[in-house]
């Protein structure tokens, strides 16, 4: 028998019950919805999952101080004093597997603008490459501050858009000013749309300075607990960090007692790898400048932490895998049940035409003839319920996207497998009743009444 005669054939016998073939074929087709519907949601939450951690920098290390301790009790992760502002000048200069580094003072005080207030998640002093680190993008609006101005402490700032909606009601907040802690900033750029985050932070809502501007004119400290008031703290810098500017380090009289030394602590290192295969040697590196610079003994514990995203992002990852996983193999028990109705009704069909088979066989047709026709007939019924299933499954996608609002995105692979899946499962669960029907005896089918 050729290729066209026995599909010709297995179709005409398809077609006289159709209602029959509908029933059989509803198994294959609520199974392949249900996988490419699973796997359309579970890939749009991956790809969700994936650009939220994007959000907060892929490749993002973030550098925390020690945690101090008296008497046998800790005090908690940064209550250590131990980050400067030239341990991160150092990070970047001596470590290749780090791209940008940034360093980071954190402020949580009231923001005012006239008759407004509002606290922000987030105020952060930092340098320009804040943005470069954080993978932030370009401004929507306005320009961010400069280097010169983080030397000079300018008291300039730029805006995330929740801050823009929260204290100037969606209007342009460039040229304006606010007063944070009693000391006007002038507004000059306003970040691009973030989002939350992993953890459901509003990454929106944040003001970012200078750092110099943060850590002596806000939070009113010049390092190691030391209080230094706004003005005068102001023109106190660094100037091995940012040449040009006047020291940070008081430089005792000759004829005067020694003062005190005292630097300027910050609150973390913003750090990004210059990749993400990077990651683990761009850790490696800073471990070793920081130790080497904060003079620890070998056997000595860091005073430092380092802290990476792969562990959020494998995690994430991980959950949203299992969930996949777990749903789909609910879906491909549907598959399961639908090829054991394909079976149950092929059965049902080698019995009904016993007689068919057996005259076959008398003028000619030899076993694999029949074999070939019934597991055309089944692998027909799987691939028909396998593309009504495809273009369910998508249309289901489609639905919960619009009405649930899940990310969802559509998957080629998954389409592939599912014709592919139909059609394993027709030649898997027709074999048998094919088998069975090639197998009669000619004689014995003839007198099957």
């Amino acid at each position: 028998m050729t290729v066209s005669t026995i599909l010709k054939t297995a179709l005409r016998a398809l077609r006289r019950n159709i209602t029959r073939s509908l029933l059989t074929v509803l198994g294959i087709v609520i199974g392949i919805a249900a996988v490419i519907a699973m796997m359309e949601i579970g890939k749009g939450s991956s790809s969700s999952i994936s650009k939220t951690i994007s959000s907060m920098g892929a490749n993002n290390l973030m550098i925390m101080p020690g945690t101090a301790s008296s008497g046998g009790v800790s005090f908690g992760a940064g209550s250590s004093l131990t980050m400067t502002a030239e341990d991160a000048e150092a990070i970047k200069r001596d470590c290749p597997a780090v791209g940008r580094v940034a360093p980071v003072v954190r402020a949580r005080t009231q923001v005012v603008f006239e008759e407004r207030n509002w606290v922000p998640s987030f105020i952060y002093g930092s340098t320009p490459e804040y943005l470069q680190v954080r993978e932030w993008g370009n401004l929507v609006e306005g320009e961010m501050f400069t280097d010169v101005d983080v030397r000079t402490s300018a008291r300039l700032c730029v805006v995330g858009q929740t801050i823009v909606k929260q204290l100037f009601g969606g209007m342009s907040p460039v040229g304006k000013e606010i007063r944070i802690q009693s000391v006007a900033f002038k507004v000059i750029g306003v970040l691009s749309s973030k989002g939350a985050n992993a953890f459901g932070m509003d990454q929106d809502d944040v003001i970012l300075a200078p750092w110099t501007t943060i850590k002596y004119r806000v939070t009113g400290s010049s390092g190691s607990g030391a209080a230094a008031g706004g003005n005068a703290a102001a023109s106190s810098t660094t100037n091995s960090v940012y040449p040009g500017a006047s020291a940070i380090f008081p430089v005792p009289a000759a004829n005067k007692e020694p003062t005190p030394v005292r630097f300027a602590n910050i609150d973390q290192i913003q750090a990004s790898a210059t990749s993400p295969a990077q990651i683990k040697e761009a850790i490696k590196q800073i471990t070793e400048v920081l130790r080497e610079r904060h003079r620890l003994r070998p056997g000595e514990p860091d005073d430092f932490s380092i802290r990476d995203m792969t562990e959020s992002a494998n995690a994430l990852a991980s959950t949203t895998n299992m969930m996949t996983n777990l749903l789909l193999a609910v879906a491909l028990i549907s598959l399961i049940v639908g090829g054991v109705g394909i079976m149950n009704i092929m059965l049902v069909s080698v019995t009904e035409r016993t007689r068919e088979i057996g005259l076959r066989m008398a003028v000619g047709a030899r076993a694999r003839d029949i074999l070939t026709q019934f597991l055309t007939e089944a692998t027909i019924l799987c691939l028909i319920g396998g593309i009504v299933g495809l273009l369910l499954g998508r249309g289901s996608a489609m639905l919960v996207e619009k009405f649930l609002r899940w990310p969802v995105e559509a998957s080629m692979e998954a389409v592939i497998a599912s014709i592919a899946t139909s059609a394993v499962v027709g030649i898997v669960f027709g074999f048998y009743p094919a088998w069975k029907a090639s197998r009669l005896d000619p004689i014995e089918a003839l007198r099957y009444e």
